[in-house]
């Protein structure tokens, strides 16, 4: 059955597949209306946009804008004149157009609100802003075609708003009929023909003026030659729609539909803003009765880059927004054009269920989208034939694309009736073949042709020729060639071969096998002319100036070790980052390195390699690879079945070429394929890492010396496992280490002895152990030293492969086993030495460590030492291990060093005697200490300074019970020596106690041979001392209080028989009864000496207070002459101790005698001065 009588209507008939809002032609009108398709989703936009225009009747609003938003191919423009036709209920031939859409909705419940608004007076204006505006887009742009299109619609010239406002003028004086007839019977012509041309008819345009208006010549061409621009306003263009909605019937709607909106405005934010305030100030007036209706192809929000406030503004305008998608594309075309006969339909489920399985192996693309594919259904076959279902969805994308990426194609209107066009044009391509045939992709290209560049046709074009005069093409090169455009921008469907084979199916019963070698064929010819560029497995179709840069691209130098050096990048920085592999608890780096180049760092115990197909063939041979491998080395023999060398060639030859190119001074044409071609470098780079992924999966591995087997589906994988299987046979004494170190604690914990010895006598990681003893005990035989930094040197790399820590731990379990020394600077470090921990592991310290199996120490020199320690510090239990007793010797000999000290410290502060014992007994400790860095050594020196040792200790015996029992009396003699020191005087003719006081200082004098048992004579002297001083004490109390009451006995005496004089008497006893209490607390003889003073001080002062009392003296103040100034007196004072010398009187001659020296000696005084004051 012949394939154009399948249809249901003629596929020969004309559709018009290109719907423009501007079209009015009858038949196109008929055509478009009656095979309009309302699918599922245009139903709801339907319903959505009537169900809020229908309710403004009702409710006046101010959200009077609707924007319909749809990508090429969605439908939006033959959406938006079909709402036009609805919304005018016009007659289309014979019938209103509601009765049209009634069938097509077949529902009565949602079509009533169209209905409803189809049953007021209604006018549109359709109008496609991107025809209507002008091309100078300036902030009231949009303004300005509203204008234009309303003022067309009353009739003026819109186009022209100087001459629509002199129109507008007349009409208002109602002469707007008599301007025209009398302008068509001076010019000859009507006024609408002419106006367009105005300017050429001035004369007759200013007769018709003046005759028509009554104005004068002069106004009237004033007016014509005027250059000022017509003011227009956004309020006053409302104000005129206004006013003429205002002049319709009641009810009366007006809408403005706008095609093309969003690609009108586009990004321009001020025009945006000139639209909402249109919009704004409509619904504001109008309230209902003038709406605006736009398409676009982005959704409003996505043009609108205004600040926040202005962005909710005009969403609040539009608040119908219906978004319109590709979907239904499909639907629309097999219902106009692929709705088969019955006997069609019934030929076909025959072919399809005869070819099922057929059909489903033929199109088994090679692409992540599942919605491209083949049918999946029977109904669906029907339905579709002679078209494939990946069709519909790919050539959408196709038109897209091709629009997008700047043919001419993106100034055609590209809807889905363009498609339309395309389906109808390839089904007419096959409409004589039968039902086993198919329509190609290739086929679509034809109906794209005249609405491509130049640069893309006259590459079809010439191949066309080439294939026509047979000059290297054949037809089908030609077709695939014209297929490899039509996807070239689909990243759906990738350009390799398996797709192309699929792409290029013409039959149902195609060999694909066959049709695969065909195209394979094809592509290499294409190739080899320059028509296409190959990367890898996809293949590009080229325009002329891709062809002129892509021979230049082939022709770029780019050496092999560039190429390499790339290859290594994205193996060892991509595809496999890790730059040490961890096997277990161990980390293992390891040289990178490709065919002969080194990538990176080298100087690793292992290396991984990698050979490409760039390799020389002698180092390829098995038997090198297996001899080189033995060098600790696991090589990777990428496979050859992937083009990662080519792809890396041709993407370092583009950056190559692009770089030698001043790119910014080229034209645009070239920049952007230059850009491409940067963008295709980085897909090259893409390809490649994945091409390199595989070759890696299924390359062939030689590991030491050994072809290796390895499982792993990713290259990551595979690279571990060979890692893993290398590690293990270079580091073949690995497992010594069975228990690891984890941190300092751990290292710390075995030279604490927590590492306990196993039943079997062993201990953890015992081999180990074994192996550096043994290494040390040659070293030791070859009298080669041994640094911390050699072990960690020599175990860290193969056959070992230990860590640093773990290697430590091994050091510090023979310490503590007390197998080897730890030595720094010469100085043994114990395992109590916190540093040890530090000195078996930190790099700035291994170096100048030195570790070396342990000498053993005769046991009789043990035995000396123990006796000497049992001798000394009085013990009889002593460690049986060296390291214990080492351990009791630093410990004892530290805590006696600091026993001692505490004795120097007392000797700083006090001159006891032992000093020089005391230092001598630290000075041996101290020497002993300096001996401590060499076990040998210390005990040798203990045995040879045995003897001092005791002599100190026997010594040190007066010395310890000095501070344990004599220093407090020793003390104490200091101390009362010390507080009687100026008490001397007063022991003069007091034998005993000056020779007491001598024989204390002589005790507490420290000399070489000190007697410590005199220490004890101490106290008896004191006794003496503090029992003659008690007596002196006593006496002088008396004495002072005599004192007392002879100054008493002298103040109540003066007072006797004076009453004014009572209070100061009893303020003086008061005074001497606290000074004789004072008195009795003192317990110093100087002290209790210069109260005698103070008390006859006292005295005098009351008695001088007593004769003021008694007679006051007048205030009198003589004023001196001032020729005769006052002569200042001569005064001397004297204290009653010098005036009084202590005497003992025992008669009264004694007296007189005594009082006359007195008398005689103040008199001698008083001649040479006016005054004596006796204190």
């Amino acid at each position: 059955m012949q394939i154009k009588k399948m249809f249901r209507d003629d596929i020969n008939r004309n559709i018009n597949g290109v719907v423009q809002v501007e079209q009015e032609e009858k038949d196109v009108v008929y055509q478009e209306i009656k095979e309009y398709v309302v699918t599922s989703e245009l139903k709801k936009h339907f319903v959505t946009f009537f169900d809020a225009y229908s309710d403004s009747f009702v409710h006046p609003t101010d959200n009077v804008g609707v924007w319909i938003t749809g990508f090429f191919g969605s439908g939006k423009s033959h959406f938006l004149k079909m709402l036009s036709y609805l919304l005018e209920n016009k007659e289309v031939n014979g019938a209103p157009t509601i009765e049209y859409f009634r069938d097509k909705f077949d529902d009565e419940l949602t079509f009533m609100n169209v209905e409803k608004s189809t049953s007021v007076p209604t006018e549109t204006i359709l109008f496609n802003i991107d025809v209507e505006g002008s091309i100078n887009k300036d902030d009231t742009a949009v303004l300005r075609v509203f204008a234009t299109v309303f003022y067309n619609r009353l009739g003026f010239y819109g186009k022209d708003l100087k001459v629509a406002s002199l129109e507008k003028f007349i009409s208002k004086q109602g002469k707007y009929d008599e301007f025209k007839i009398v302008f068509e019977e001076i010019n000859g012509e009507s006024w609408e023909e002419t106006r367009n041309t105005m300017a050429f008819f001035e004369d007759d345009v200013v007769e018709t003026m003046v005759k028509v208006l009554g104005i004068s010549e002069t106004a009237a061409r004033n007016w014509f030659n005027g250059t000022e621009e017509v003011d227009l306003s956004v309020g006053q263009l409302v104000d005129e729609i206004k006013e003429y909605v205002d002049s319709k019937p009641e009810g009366f709607r007006l809408l403005f539909m706008i095609d093309e909106a969003g690609q009108y405005i586009g990004t321009n934010t001020s025009m945006l803003l000139n639209l909402q305030s249109l919009i704004e100030k409509l619904g504001s007036v109008c309230r209902g009765q003038v709406w605006i209706v736009a398409t676009g192809q982005e959704a409003l929000d996505d043009m609108i880059k205004v600040r926040q406030d202005e962005f909710s503004r005009i969403m609040a305008r539009f608040k119908v927004r219906l978004s319109l998608t590709s979907s239904s594309v499909g639907e629309v075309i097999e219902k106009r054009l692929l709705t088969k006969t019955d006997e069609a339909e019934k030929t076909l489920k025959m072919v399809y269920d005869y070819n099922d399985s057929v059909l489903r192996n033929l199109y088994s693309f090679d692409t992540e989208n599942k919605d491209i594919c083949g049918y999946s259904t029977e109904a669906q076959f029907i339905r579709v034939f002679p078209f494939v279902p990946y069709q519909f969805i790919l050539m959408q994308k196709v038109f897209n694309e091709i629009r997008k990426h700047g043919h001419a194609g993106k100034h055609q209107s590209s809807g889905e009736r363009s498609m339309l066009n395309g389906f109808q044009e390839s089904a007419q391509k096959v409409q004589n073949r039968n039902e086993l045939a198919l329509v190609p992709l290739y086929e679509f290209y034809d109906t794209l042709h005249s609405f491509l560049d130049t640069a893309v046709r006259s590459v079809i074009e010439r191949a066309e020729k080439a294939a026509d005069n047979n000059q290297g093409l054949t037809k089908e090169d030609v077709k695939l060639l014209k297929l490899l455009y039509l996807i070239r921008y689909i990243d759906d469907v990738k350009s390799n071969i398996e797709n192309l084979t699929i792409l290029m199916a013409d039959t149902i019963t195609v060999d694909k096998l066959e049709l695969k070698n065909a195209v394979k064929e094809s592509l290499e010819r294409l190739v080899r002319q320059n028509y296409v560029a190959r990367n890898g497995d996809i293949y590009t179709f080229l325009t002329d100036e891709e062809q002129d840069i892509t021979r230049e691209i082939k022709n770029t130098p780019v050496d092999t070790s560039s190429i390499i050096s790339k290859i290594g990048d994205m193996i060892f920085s991509d595809i496999y980052q890790n730059k040490k592999y961890r096997y277990g608890k161990y980390d293992f780096s390891f040289d990178e390195r490709v065919d002969g180049l080194n990538i990176g760092n080298t100087g690793s115990d292992m290396c991984l390699r990698f050979m490409t197909v760039a390799a020389d063939a002698s180092d390829l041979q098995e038997l090198k690879l297996i001899t080189d491998s033995k060098n600790d080395e696991a090589i990777c023999v990428l496979s050859s079945s992937y083009p990662y060398f080519e792809s890396i060639e041709l993407a370092l030859k583009i950056r190559k070429y692009i770089k030698q190119k001043n790119v910014s001074q080229l034209p645009d044409t070239i920049q952007k394929i230059i850009t491409d071609r940067q963008r295709e470098a980085s897909n090259l780079e893409s390809q490649a890492r994945d091409e390199l992924s595989e070759s890696i999966v299924e390359g062939k591995y030689y590991i030491s010396g050994e072809v290796v087997n390895l499982q792993g589906s990713d290259a990551k994988t595979k690279i571990n496992k060979a890692l893993e299987y290398l590690v293990e046979q270079t580091y073949k004494y690995l497992n010594m280490i069975e228990t690891n170190a984890q941190s300092d604690s751990d290292i710390l914990s075995i030279l604490r002895g927590t590492n306990q010895q196993k039943m079997d006598g062993t201990y953890d990681n015992q081999d180990a152990l074994n192996e550096v003893e043994n290494y040390l005990k040659y070293q030791a035989q070859m009298k080669l030293p041994t640094s911390m930094a050699d072990l960690q040197n020599r175990y860290s790399n193969a056959p070992y492969g230990w860590r640093d820590l773990d290697i430590a731990s091994v050091i510090a379990q023979l310490v503590a086993n007390q197998k080897v020394t730890v030595k720094v600077a010469g100085m043994t470090i114990t395992k109590e030495d916190l540093r040890l921990v530090g000195y078996l592991y930190k790099k700035s310290e291994t170096g100048k460590v030195m570790i070396s199996v342990r000498e053993e120490i005769p046991s009789f020199k043990l035995k000396q030492v123990k006796d000497l320690l049992r001798e000394y510090f009085d013990v009889m239990d002593l460690p049986n291990d060296e390291d214990g007793l080492f351990e009791f010797i630093s410990d004892n000999f530290g805590d006696q060093r600091s026993h001692y000290m505490n004795y120097q410290r007392e000797y700083a502060q006090h001159n006891y005697p032992g000093k020089a014992i005391v230092d001598t007994a630290v000075r041996l400790i101290d020497d002993i200490h300096l001996h401590s860095s060499d076990n040998i050594a210390l005990v040798d020196y203990l045995i040879d300074i045995q003897d001092d040792l005791l002599d100190s200790k026997e010594d040190m015996a007066d010395v310890e019970n000095f501070f344990a029992t004599q220093k407090t009396i020793f003390d104490n003699g200091l101390n009362f020596v010390d507080s009687v020191k100026y008490e001397g005087d007063y022991f003069i003719g007091l034998d005993e106690v000056q020779n007491a006081v001598e024989e204390i200082k002589k005790i507490t004098t420290p000399s070489n041979a000190y007697n410590y048992s005199r220490i004890k004579d101490i106290n008896n002297y004191i006794s003496i001392i503090k029992d003659a001083r008690d007596e002196l004490l006593k006496n002088k109390r008396a004495e002072i209080s005599s004192l007392i009451d002879q100054c008493m006995h002298q103040l109540e005496e003066k007072a006797k028989d004076k009453p004014e004089l009572l209070n100061a008497l009893n303020s003086a006893k008061r005074s001497f009864d606290e000074r004789r209490n004072e008195v009795l607390r003192l317990e110093s003889l100087t002290a209790l000496d210069s109260k005698v003073l103070t008390l006859t001080s006292l005295r005098d002062r009351y008695l001088d207070q007593m004769d003021q009392m008694l007679n006051p003296k007048k205030e009198d103040n003589p004023v001196p002459s001032p020729l005769t100034p006052l002569k200042p007196k001569k005064k001397r004072e004297f204290y009653m101790n010098a005036i009084f010398p202590r005497k003992t009187l025992k008669s009264k001659d004694d007296v007189e005698s005594y009082v006359e020296d007195i008398r005689k000696m103040l008199l001698g005084y008083l001649s040479d001065v006016d005054e004596l004051d006796i204190k």
